[in-house]
């Protein structure tokens, strides 16, 4: 069954790619809740939709198909049943206490066209922007003294379409957010599974009302056979337990998932902050995780059992091993300095997006990383990122590969 989505590695010729252009959401952003939104600064728009289109005519330009978070959920409102649908979840899950306020949201909502009604859930809605009866509704919370400025919080995280969802082999393993902030944009993947003509009979590796987080950052497609998953400050223990079952048991393809312990710390945020591959036996990473490591071998039995069991010893081993790989190439974020590797790994200087064995997409600022992955034979495709880059996020973790060829 055609189901959209075909990616068993991070290195196959990438031929479809799923992006979100910044938008709105980015202007609703303010000193006061940065940290609730997860976020360390503002982006100024207009120069982050810049930076995002070079981004995206990089892609084109090596033959990639770029498709749009927001196109896809649109052409996913398939009739009024789906719209009202959608509308119903997210106000249900937007959490809004004041029934006065959730009326006039709907309302505000629903006059909309479909495109329309999308974007504006994601950038969320001010007060400002509302009504009741011939009164503007920001005026009349603040006189019950609500003087929060939001009816319904926007979603800055969005362009890094990476973490809600994951594309694994033909299906997708839709995700259980660590945060409340993060968890609503999962919605948009829901409906998009549920009810887009090309995506909708995709299998569900994991789904987002489990109870455990997944996040998309911690999930690596090592080869066709072995998927890599960081025990992570977003990434708990049991939900990487069953996305491992479900993806050996089903899938028909991968035979091991690797369990990653890595650091809970926000600098070590996902997997793919510390450690992505960029060919066959290249990969980068942070110089901190470079030492002792340990990693869960979780594999089915021969009565289909699920066994796990603990290795520990260097990255470089761990991956020779279990890639069946003669030896492999580490490339220090920052060259190993603790200066220049501290700032280009707040910069994501390891986060890499391979478009094909040995051709990834960086951010242009790192440049003592990328001269270094230049002088390991990879090829390397430089975009802006002055404004993107205080998302705290890389190319990679911008795209959610739909489609690559095999390796």
């Amino acid at each position: 069954m055609e189901t959209g989505i075909h990616n068993t590695s991070e290195i196959g010729r990438l031929k479809r790619v799923l992006l979100h252009r910044p938008g709105g959401e980015l202007e609703n952003l303010m000193p006061e809740y940065l940290e609730r939104l997860l976020f360390d600064d503002i982006p100024y728009l207009k120069e982050a939709q810049k930076e995002h289109d070079a981004f995206a005519d990089c892609l084109r330009s090596q033959g990639v198909e770029v498709v749009y978070l927001t196109d896809l959920v649109t052409e996913s409102l398939t009739d009024d049943d789906v719209r009202r649908d959608l509308l119903c979840q997210f106000l249900e899950e937007a959490d809004i206490q004041d029934s006065r306020t959730r009326k006039a949201v709907e309302e505000y909502l629903s006059a909309m066209s479909d495109r329309e009604m999308v974007a504006a859930m994601m950038a969320g809605v001010r007060k400002s922007q509302l009504h009741t009866g011939n009164a503007r509704l920001g005026d009349y919370l603040a006189a019950a003294g609500d003087d929060y400025p939001f009816a319904v919080d926007p979603m800055p995280n969005l362009y890094f379409t990476r973490d809600p969802f994951a594309t694994i082999g033909t299906g997708v393993s839709l995700h259980k957010m660590h945060t409340i902030t993060r968890n609503r944009e999962t919605l948009f993947g829901k409906f998009i599974f549920e009810h887009h003509p090309l995506y909708k009979n995709a299998p569900r590796w994991y789904d987002r009302g489990l109870t455990s987080s997944l996040e998309g950052g911690d999930i690596l497609i090592l080869s066709p056979q072995v998927l890599a998953v960081g025990i992570s400050q977003r990434t708990r223990e049991d939900s990487i337990d069953t996305l491992a079952e479900t993806v050996l048991s089903y899938d028909g393809t991968f035979q091991k998932v690797l369990a990653f312990n890595i650091p809970k710390t926000r600098s070590f945020m996902h997997l793919d902050t510390v450690f992505t591959m960029v060919d066959r036996d290249k990969f980068t990473v942070h110089p901190n995780i470079l030492g002792q490591l340990t990693v869960f071998v979780m594999e089915l039995d021969e009565n289909r059992k699920m066994t796990i069991r603990q290795e520990d010893g260097r990255l470089e081993d761990i991956l020779k091993e279990h890639l069946g790989l003669d030896s492999v190439t580490l490339i220090p974020c920052g060259r190993g300095s603790e200066i220049d590797a501290a700032r280009e790994q707040w910069n994501d200087g390891s986060n890499t997006l391979a478009i094909a064995p040995g051709e990834v997409v960086v951010y242009a600022r790192n440049y003592v990383t990328n001269q270094s992955l230049e002088e390991a034979g990879v090829r390397i495709h430089t975009i802006p990122s002055a404004e993107l880059s205080r998302g705290r996020g890389g190319p990679r973790c911008m795209s959610m590969p739909l489609w690559r060829d095999d390796p």
